[in-house]
């Protein structure tokens, strides 16, 4: 008997003929196709109008195919660009298995914006370690499933973007839920791990880091928008125009909460530092045994 894997993917098979037969009456685009995930609301949605209004068709993924629609309806009928969509729970195997044949397979997709995840806020000892597997699932496995599908098609067509979701909570993990921050933080080191492998093949690597920002996810993540400083949320459609113009200026990593540039750039800059004695042969001096003393 078939596994339940085995059959989901026969049918993402038949979902990708199809979907290839929808985009071969498409017309080119000379920027090609962005795949975008958790494309249904929030940040997702605003990137696939700031993209298609920029040139790009979109295939738009998400887990409700209602909320889909409506966002490419829309898009379309503004922009006039092609715009597909693919209904996918990144969390089941099945359903990442048919983005990844997407990418894989279809050579008009020249960006892939990893934006789906799931957010919680609530402390170690309050949360549930199974709604905190089905987070690490989405925001480390799926993300990194997806990058493997992108990253060497990118490089065999000459070319491509990835842009990373990630979230100022990567940096500072000791706010909130600390299996969110830790899974932002991945994603933020194999971002540098990404720009140091691919930037020389003409694959742009981006990772945003957005504070609190002003869409339905903080609700769904057990927050409340409410009960934070209005000076410290940033509305969704400024977020992604600040990471846009980010992308725009070659940035790999864009805060659209600094201020200041050089702030960051000091983080970095001492992170650098540390590289050369990360390995060494020998301990520390303020790791060492003092010898005991010498008694006549």
């Amino acid at each position: 008997m078939e596994s339940r894997v085995q059959v989901a993917a026969l049918a993402a098979r038949v979902d990708l003929q199809q979907t290839h037969l929808r985009r071969t009456k498409m017309t080119e685009s000379a920027n090609g196709t962005a795949l975008i995930t958790g494309a249904s609301s929030g940040i997702g949605a605003i990137y696939a109008d700031r993209l298609a209004r920029r040139g790009y068709d979109l295939i738009l993924v998400a887990r409700s195919q209602d909320a889909l629609t409506s966002v490419a309806k829309d898009i379309s009928d503004a922009t006039g660009r092609e715009v597909t969509t693919i209904r996918a729970d990144l969390g089941q195997k099945g359903d990442l298995y048919k983005v990844e044949e997407v990418l894989r397979t279809d050579p008009s997709i020249t960006m892939l914006v990893n934006n789906a995840g799931v957010g919680a806020v609530e402390p170690l000892l309050t949360s549930n370690v199974d709604d905190m597997e089905r987070m690490i699932t989405v925001n480390v496995t799926a993300l990194t499933r997806l990058v493997y599908a992108a990253a060497p098609s990118f490089v065999s067509r000459g070319g491509g973007t990835i842009v990373n979701m990630a979230s100022a909570l990567g940096i500072a993990p000791e706010i909130l839920n600390g299996v969110y921050g830790a899974t932002k933080a991945y994603v933020i080191a194999l971002t540098f791990s990404l720009q140091k492998e691919l930037s020389e093949k003409n694959v742009r690597i981006q990772a945003v880091l957005p504070g609190a920002v002003e869409t339905p996810f903080w609700a769904a993540s057990g927050g409340s928008l409410e009960s934070l400083p209005e000076q410290i949320i940033m509305k969704a459609d400024d977020a992604v125009d600040a990471a846009l113009a980010g992308l725009d200026i070659g940035e790999l990593i864009t805060l659209p909460s600094v201020p200041d540039a050089d702030d960051w750039n000091a983080y970095e800059a001492a992170r650098q530092k540390l590289m050369p004695n990360l390995s060494r042969n020998v301990p520390a001096a303020r790791y060492r045994t003092p010898e005991p003393a010498q008694t006549r």
